[in-house]
């Protein structure tokens, strides 16, 4: 059982008052050293796991009033390798078991540093980006900066996240503190920096991601990322090719149907199937659900069109017009939806959260580019949904566009549609989940590959014919435990 110790702390500094004391404890086994002039009465857990775990206190008791610094103040946290930054009256390096600290000669707390654990000051975060834009010596393999990049990319989460008036208060306040710093000259780089970003100086930016705020045409890196994560996969994979004989027939306008109606029922417009027949096809609009209705009839005026889902965008210019023409045909009776135009308020679903509007055009265009590098048809199909489906780049609507922009790759490469029929609605979510949350694009390949090989199996020539075999295969029943899709 771990010795008690009558709520102190688990660490503990001699000094000259109690040197004698602490000698003889550790003599007769009721304390040990873990590091210079630190103890602690415990003598069961590892000296490594006492460190991590009392790591401030520690810290705080070797260098009183000393600041957190440099690049433990802008990450919050310590390197992989344990390694804290202070700034101090002197210089030092403590080392012990998991931690090392570097106490670096500067300035004490300055106005904005805040009160951390125990007596230690906690930088500001225009003190911690001066410190960072400062060229240091790394210490043991370890610089004290998190490096351009980094940098870039704090300044673009404050400007994200909080607008520009933030961003203009964190140059203002460096500007004050800078003279105290000594860091004049890395005030002038912040300022360019955070001018760049703002479009009022020029700098050396090195991001990608920082360079497209300068152009005028940001992007979301994180979100790009994920686009690159997929395009891998897909480039790196055999997938089948299940090649059909898209005709402008009946098989075609059935099968363009049951995409819509599946469509629908994803994003929650439910009707029977028979009802949807009449819609579609003996323009019988529901009275008590007009919106609906309508809702159904302009996805099919999409999904349906031979010619439309044989238009194929040929640059990123071309694929703007494309998504939001089509966006509009589909939701062209909504107009609380702003058919055709892209979103002007941030969405999510759970706990994702999309593109924000304005990285919109940027982000689609950055992955356009990941998609025409791209050559199999059904790798582009899959990309395009998710670029789509990823960016979420209108109010709503988006996963219906999403499928129409995929179908529309594979129909007009002569390829089986996908269609996800409304049983099979879990699994195709929780593979965009999983590609979006888990960067995982296994599931999202393989659900979507059964779906299209189930649309191959099926004669749509004949519409009651295709509703048969589509509720012998559990098609229409709900998403639940029990129920599975059956391949025909």
């Amino acid at each position: 059982m771990r010795e008690k110790n009558n709520g102190a702390l688990e660490v503990f500094l001699s000094s000259k008052e109690t040197t004698q004391t602490v000698s003889r404890q550790v003599a007769a086994k009721v304390a040990r050293k873990i590091g210079p002039r630190l103890y602690t009465h415990n003598l069961i857990d590892p000296i490594e796991v006492i460190v991590a775990r009392n790591r401030w206190q520690i810290i705080g008791l070797l260098a009183p009033n000393a600041v957190i610094s440099h690049r433990t103040a802008l990450e919050s946290r310590p390197t992989e390798d344990g390694t804290v930054f202070l700034t101090a009256t002197y210089k030092r390096l403590i080392k012990m078991p998991n931690m090392r600290i570097v106490q670096i000669e500067g300035a004490g707390p300055l106005d904005g540093d805040m009160p951390f654990i125990g007596s230690l000051y906690m930088a500001s975060q225009p003190r911690a980006l001066l410190e960072n834009i400062a060229r240091t010596k790394t210490v043991a393999g370890v610089s004290r900066s998190v490096g351009a990049v980094a940098i870039e990319k704090r300044l673009i989460e404050v400007l994200r996240v909080r607008g520009v008036d933030a961003l203009n208060a964190i140059r203002d306040h460096a500007r004050i503190i800078a003279p105290a710093l000594g860091l004049q000259g890395e005030f002038s780089q912040l300022d360019r920096l955070i001018g760049s970003l703002l479009r009022t100086h020029t700098a050396n930016l090195v991001s990608p991601v920082a360079r497209s705020y300068a152009n005028g045409e940001p992007y979301d890196g994180v979100c790009l990322e994920r686009l690159d994560t997929l395009r891998s996969a897909l480039a790196d994979s055999v997938l089948p090719l299940r090649q059909a004989n898209q005709q402008p027939n009946e098989a075609f306008y059935n099968e363009g149907f049951f995409d819509a109606y599946f469509s629908n029922f994803i994003e929650g417009t439910e009707f029977q199937i028979d009802e949807a027949i009449d819609i579609i096809f003996h323009g019988l609009v529901s009275t008590s659900r007009p919106d609906d209705a309508h809702d159904i009839i302009g996805t099919y005026r999409v999904v349906g069109d031979y010619k439309e889902m044989q238009t194929l965008p040929h640059d990123s210019s071309d694929f703007l017009v494309l998504l939001k023409r089509r966006h509009f045909t589909i939701l062209e009776s909504r107009f609380d939806k702003k058919p055709g135009e892209f979103k002007d308020l941030p969405n999510q679903a759970g706990s994702t959260i999309f593109v924000a509007p304005d990285l919109v055009v940027g982000t689609l265009k950055k992955g356009f580019e990941l998609y025409q590098t791209l050559q199999d048809c059904f790798a582009r199909a899959l990309f395009m949904m998710f670029l789509v489906s990823e960016v979420h780049p209108f109010n709503d609507g988006n996963g219906r566009i999403a499928r129409a922009m995929m179908n529309a790759e594979l129909i007009a490469n002569r390829c089986n549609r996908v269609i996800v029929p409304s049983v099979y609605r879990n699994e195709y979510i929780a593979s965009l989940k999983r590609m979006t949350n888990h960067n995982d694009p296994s599931a999202f390949v393989r659900v979507m590959g059964f779906a299209q090989e189930f649309v191959s199996r099926i004669n749509f020539e004949n519409l009651k014919n295709a509703v048969a075999i589509l509720d012998a295969c559990n098609a229409f029943e709900k998403p639940s435990d029990s129920a599975r899709l059956k391949m025909p």
